[in-house]
């Protein structure tokens, strides 16, 4: 019985220790999703080449090609305001009136001053004349022909310095009634009726011009032969405004203005769109979307836009290799259209890119297509 019993043991011992080496060797071998990377589930799609017309959005604002404050150039009370608050002007019509007695009595004034300073050099050279005379026939001393020579000098600089009072004066009546530099719309205004104003300070009002009308906004540098082309006729496109009830602009814009220098900074440059605005419908300062649509005639390469990643101001794409590994390229992209983009440099058609789940990826990750996974497998 003894023996019977360390026989068993023995035995059951024996087939523990054979079932672990198994398991170990099972191990070794590899058994299926161990002892290797796991393959992560992304959507993938092809480069292809495709024939599109594209839309590049630019955030913009609206500006007057002229606008000017208008403030009082003399001194005193408004005595009249020609034109309600947000009205159209003409260039020369009356905006405002300064009080004018007194500039109207500074011109009486001139006036009288400068015609007593002709009537004394009329008779300071009537002087000279008769002095002249007496001077050829040695009847006078020289001295006193000097003298009349210096009375006709010093009187026609009187006649000269009257002159230009009455010019101020005739200057200053006439700035105390404000007229309008160029026509355009005025805005509301900050005087009123009995207001008392000072000259050169006191901002009475701001007129700008509405039709045409500018529409500013910031392109990259490396867009500025695009737009070169556009402002000069060598390239034509559509430029249209998207605005700030998402409504589209009826009339169509062109490129006027390109900016003479980029901003380091930034690395932006200053672009100028004109709009006619009959309606006054675009407003100084209204921020809103300008939109240049251009139809390219060649094939371009397109991708999902969703598969372009940025950092650090550059924009890559991550493309699967036949042994379904995953590498970093950088692209540089072309015009948006809609929910793809077109890819000027940086890919091939053919090329394989990571559409959905970039950002569980880094390079040299093994990739799966959720499609094929998808996909029934065949029967064995």
């Amino acid at each position: 019985m003894n023996t019977n019993r360390i026989l068993t043991v023995i035995l059951l011992s024996s087939g523990l220790i054979f079932a672990s080496c198994g398991q170990k060797d099972q191990g070794k071998q590899g058994g299926p999703g161990q002892g290797q990377a796991q393959a992560i589930p992304v959507t993938m799609e092809t480069v292809s080449h495709q024939t599109v017309a594209g839309t590049q959005t630019y955030p913009a604002n609206v500006v007057p090609l002229q606008e000017t404050e208008i403030r009082a150039e003399v001194s005193g009370y408004i005595t009249n305001i020609y034109v309600a608050d947000g009205a159209y002007v003409s260039k020369g019509q009356k905006l405002y009136e300064i009080d004018r007695v007194r500039y109207a009595a500074a011109v009486d004034q001139a006036k009288a001053t400068l015609e007593i300073a002709r009537a004394n050099l009329s008779r300071v050279e009537k002087d000279l004349q008769r002095y002249q005379t007496l001077a050829d026939k040695d009847a006078i001393a020289k001295q006193t022909l000097d003298y009349a020579y210096t009375d006709v000098n010093n009187q026609k600089a009187q006649v000269q310095a009257a002159e230009a009072a009455l010019t101020t004066a005739r200057t200053n009546l006439n700035r105390s009634v404000i007229t309008a530099p160029f026509s355009g719309s005025v805005g509301i205004s900050q005087v009123r009726t009995g207001a008392l104003v000072s000259a050169g300070t006191t901002l009475l009002n701001t007129v700008s011009s509405t039709n045409p009308i500018a529409v500013e906004f910031q392109i990259n540098e490396k867009e500025i032969m695009e737009f070169s082309n556009l402002q000069s006729g060598k390239a034509s496109t559509e430029i249209n405004l998207t605005m700030p009830d998402a409504s589209t602009y009826a009339d169509k814009g062109r490129i006027s203005t390109i900016d003479r220098a980029v901003d380091p900074q930034t690395g932006t440059l200053k672009v100028r769109a004109t709009f006619p605005n009959p309606n006054n419908a675009l407003r100084a300062g209204m921020n809103l979307n300008l939109n240049v649509i251009s139809s390219s005639k060649k094939e371009e390469l397109v991708i999902p836009y969703r598969a372009i990643f940025e950092q650090l101001g550059t924009f890559s794409v991550y493309t699967v290799s036949d042994s379904n590994t995953v590498d970093l390229k950088q692209v540089t992209l072309g015009h948006k259209l809609g929910d793809k983009v077109v890819i000027s440099q940086g890919l091939q058609s053919g090329d394989k890119v990571v559409v959905d789940g970039v950002s569980s990826l880094r390079p040299g990750a093994k990739v799966v297509d959720k499609a094929q996974q998808a996909a029934p497998q065949p029967k064995q």
